[in-house]
């Protein structure tokens, strides 16, 4: 396989003084030398601004793709696409779903979704697929399609709600997809916020490239909310692996990320905006 370099365009922390923007959102842009990939949007826009200064020109971008359809992954689409133009847009066919964190108290249940329709974006050049079974998108590089849910301790949020009929129930997040990539040294795992469960989609890339060895991972995990089971079954998963890289970020929490950084100090990397991972 040919080199490649994952770069952090949007994450919740700057890592490096350049006149980088922080949002609480992510985006990561894949580059493989002869096609560039764009894994998720952020929140407001800021990848712009950041690519500029980190030299990366996202007028190359050959495709988006979108791991499910919260506003922190999706929101910056419609800067990127005003700056852009047409676009190829790889996601699940419910990326649009209503998403919505429950209310506490006297509050309402507040909308968490994409924050533009889908004619919004179409008219600014967003060319959407839709896929919910695995896909290569080239050679070695697949979109998980739906995961499986398999797991007996990985959990989807409480507080993470849609509407079924009159009935608010418990968010399916049937669109939470991940990026599987194949290198020389095994599977590079591309997470946007891993709803579904890290055991899960790790198991996942694993059957669907038939490559058992997993060499890096990197994305959102969503073990700040997770309960304490949740994290230390996964720790301990993790730990069967023997990762060369482990890059977490977003929504992984600032407590959880020290945790791994100390559980894992060979294969830990800090994965804020403006960060360059190579393989």
């Amino acid at each position: 396989m040919t080199k490649s370099k994952v770069t952090i365009l949007v994450e919740n922390t700057v890592g490096v003084p350049l006149g980088l923007l922080g949002e609480w959102g992510l985006s990561m842009l894949l580059d493989f030398g002869d096609e560039k990939i764009l894994f998720d949007a952020g929140e407001q826009g800021n990848l712009v601004n950041n690519a500029q200064i980190l030299g990366c020109d996202l007028r190359q971008v050959d495709k988006v793709v979108l791991s499910h359809g919260h506003y922190d992954h999706t929101g910056g689409l419609y800067k990127l696409l005003q700056y852009k133009g047409t676009t190829s847009v790889y996601a699940h066919p419910n990326l649009f779903a209503g998403h919505f964190a429950k209310g506490s108290g006297t509050h309402t249940n507040r909308y968490i979704g994409v924050p533009y329709c889908q004619q919004q974006l179409e008219g600014l050049g967003a060319s959407f697929h839709w896929h919910s079974e695995p896909f290569e998108l080239r050679p070695g590089l697949w979109l998980s399609g739906e995961i499986l849910r398999e797991s007996s301790f990985e959990h989807i949020d409480d507080h993470l709600v849609e509407f079924a009929g009159e009935q608010v129930v418990q968010d399916s997040l049937k669109d939470d997809l991940s990026m599987f990539y194949v290198t020389n040294g095994g599977l590079i795992i591309l997470l946007g916020c891993a709803h579904s469960g890290l055991v899960n989609i790790v198991e996942q890339a694993r059957q669907i490239t038939k490559e058992s060895k997993v060499r890096g991972i990197i994305g959102g995990t969503h073990l700040g909310p997770a309960s304490a089971e949740q994290r230390q079954q996964t720790i301990d998963y993790l730990k069967s692996l023997n990762l060369e890289c482990l890059a977490p970020n977003h929504c992984t929490g600032s407590a959880m990320l020290t945790k791994l950084a100390t559980e894992f100090p060979k294969a830990f990397r800090w994965a804020m905006a403006g960060v360059v991972l190579e393989f």
